[in-house]
């Protein structure tokens, strides 16, 4: 594995990540236009063959407060100027919530940019992900922020890269009783977090950086991924090999054995991407049920590993919930699995799709995935992403049109 300070940087059209970009590279237009035709789509949610499953979420108090969200959106909203507040307060079932997209371009962003907000509100903005996330949640997004620092400092372009360049909206009006939600979009770091009641669902939430691993320099000792890595690799290296055989769709990413399909420019070999909510993704690999106990409980550590990303109390809710299914949890693989090589793989059951993908180098010139670029995805399938299933029920139990909270009878 050749070591990011071997490449070459890219240099490619200058695409800001500040504003909005109206003229967009020709090579990426078809991309774009293809994500604008799936954002046009009613949502009804990522699902094994077309049909959604019924009755896998339920409207239920879960005995975790969800006080320190609420209090953090309604601190950052109140230190916003009004046209700010204008920018970054919109209505829970606003279409904005599913305009997210991982790539450094800003084609679709909203909200407020924290690059813009004074020191203070900055800090607001960054206590509203530190409440939702766990503490390694919480310095691996701060690390990905950082990385994205350190690369407008290597490829000399501070208005496509930096720190501060991630937008923070608030969906409907954060407090005890009614539900609402919140975005944060930026390059390789997208978190939907969606608030009913003490329940609380973070996906999609996408994670990533180029480069991960700095030796050297003011970031030195920054490394991202390497649980998320690790955890997938003894997986993988757990299996004997007729598992292996049905594990391992392909045995490598390198562009040359991959057809086009699996080398998309954003999303490379992942089924779940931006504005790709109502994906098909069909059950692949090695099911749960043919693995030893020991290769099982290998399996629940990969999932708790991106399930841990969500504040605590919260994440033991949703990890119960995921290892409720873990009979019907598929485990595929597409790559190396030595020490060095680029790899893919997806975990999926009835509430939890997870995905793991070396790319090519976007900043860098490298053109073979490597192990220097990786992206994750965690996605909540059958209808349950940004809080979809649970925002149905409550209005399925609710009646709002009398300006108040009522049960329906």
């Amino acid at each position: 594995m050749s070591h990011w300070t071997e490449f070459g940087v890219r240099h490619m059209p200058p695409m800001s990540a500040r504003t909005r970009v109206t003229d967009i590279a020709p090579p990426l237009v078809p991309f774009v236009d293809e994500r604008i035709a799936h954002g046009h789509e009613p949502f009804t949610g990522v699902t094994v063959d077309g049909a959604v499953r019924q009755g896998l979420f339920g409207l239920a108090p879960t005995g975790v407060s969800t006080a320190p969200l609420v209090e953090a959106a309604q601190a950052f909203l109140g230190a916003l100027t009004s046209e700010q507040r204008q920018r970054a307060h919109q209505p829970l079932d606003s279409d904005n919530w599913r305009t997210w997209i991982n790539v450094h371009m800003n084609f679709f962003r909203h909200g407020v940019m924290l690059e813009e907000l004074d020191t203070a509100g900055r800090r607001l903005g960054l206590d509203l992900l530190r409440g939702t996330l766990s503490a390694r949640g919480y310095g691996q997004a701060r690390d990905i922020m950082r990385l994205n620092e350190l690369i407008a400092e290597i490829s000399g372009s501070p208005d496509e890269y930096g720190e501060w360049p991630y937008f923070v909206t608030v969906f409907g009006e954060p407090g005890p009783d009614e539900p609402w939600g919140w975005q944060l979009d930026g390059h390789h770091l997208v978190v939907n977090c969606a608030v009913v009641g003490d329940q609380l669902v973070m996906t999609p939430t996408f994670m990533g950086a180029e480069p991960c691993h700095v030796h050297d320099g003011p970031y030195a000792g920054t490394q991202v991924f390497t649980a998320e890595e690790r955890s997938g690799l003894d997986l993988i290296r757990s299996l004997d090999a007729e598992q292996q055989g049905r594990a391992i769709l392909r045995p490598s990413i390198h562009p040359d054995d991959l057809p086009p399909e699996l080398q998309h420019p954003f999303d490379g070999r992942m089924q779940g991407g931006a504005f790709l909510d109502n994906a098909v993704v069909p059950n692949e690999g090695v099911v749960a049920t043919d693995l030893s106990d020991a290769q099982r409980r290998i399996l629940l550590n990969l999932m708790a590993t991106y399930v841990g990303w969500t504040r605590d109390g919260h994440a033991q809710i949703r990890m119960d919930e995921v290892a409720h299914h873990l009979d019907e949890t598929w485990f595929s693989w597409m790559g190396s699995t030595g020490d060095d090589g680029p790899f893919y793989y997806r975990v999926q059951n009835p509430v939890v799709l997870i995905e793991f993908d070396h790319h090519p180098g976007v900043v860098f010139d490298n053109l073979v995935p490597s192990r220097n670029h990786v992206h994750t995805l965690v996605r909540t399938p059958n209808g349950g992403d940004y809080g979809a299933d649970l925002l149905r029920q409550h209005h399925d139990r609710y009646d709002h049109s009398h300006g108040d909270h009522r049960h329906r009878h």
